[in-house]
């Protein structure tokens, strides 16, 4: 059975869940608090030696790191994965645009305000995290409001998944999505696929 290191409040880790759960995939976890220092321990470090959550670990013990990277490989073969060469492309476009450009500002700021002490100095960077995580949420708004359910295609993929993961609960960041009608719908589709199942609260 394969195993996932990984900590279930984390978004890039509940992203694995997502896909598991919908792939009816059985598999070990094993969870890893990185907040107490657990992913710089020299067993961890073996397998991830950059430190991070969360990493597969196949029966044969070969190890894959990297959130997105792991999506890749579990949904090849499912309908998460398009066949199609253009399709594939703009899955692989999303999950880069997901790591780049949204995921360090949404995210960012939803770690610091809910495991950082309110007098923490990393507060800061509070207003610049909310600017860009808004230029992401409005790049996506755009792209929905044309007139689609998911983000390629007429059927989920693991594109939705990757952005699902820290957009629905951009809110614990301090992000009002209300003025997001689009963002808001897809988020309700994501939410009533087959098998979904919710995150663990932070």
């Amino acid at each position: 059975m394969m195993t996932v290191y990984g900590m279930k409040v984390s978004g890039n880790c509940y992203k694995l869940q997502l896909l598991l759960a919908r792939l009816q995939r059985r598999y070990r976890w094993v969870e890893v608090d990185s907040a107490r220092g657990e992913t710089r321990s020299a067993e961890f470090l073996a397998r991830n030696p950059n430190g991070k959550v969360p990493v597969l670990e196949l029966e044969d013990g070969r190890v894959l790191t990297e959130s997105n990277a792991i999506l890749c490989f579990l949904a090849e073969g499912s309908t998460l994965m398009p066949e199609d060469r253009w399709q594939r492309a703009l899955v692989l476009q999303w999950l880069f645009f997901e790591q780049y450009s949204h995921e360090p500002y949404i995210a960012v700021a939803r770690f610091i305000r809910l495991f950082l002490p309110a007098d923490h100095p990393r507060r800061g960077e509070l207003p610049r995290l909310l600017e860009r995580g808004h230029q992401a949420l409005a790049v996506m708004e755009q792209h929905l409001a044309e007139s689609r359910t998911f983000f390629v295609g007429d059927s989920p993929t693991i594109a939705d998944i990757a952005l699902f993961a820290y957009t629905h609960c951009a809110a614990e960041g301090g992000f009002d999505l209300s003025g997001y009608p689009a963002i808001l719908t897809w988020l309700a589709s994501v939410r009533a696929q087959p098998d979904f199942i919710a995150m663990a609260s932070a």
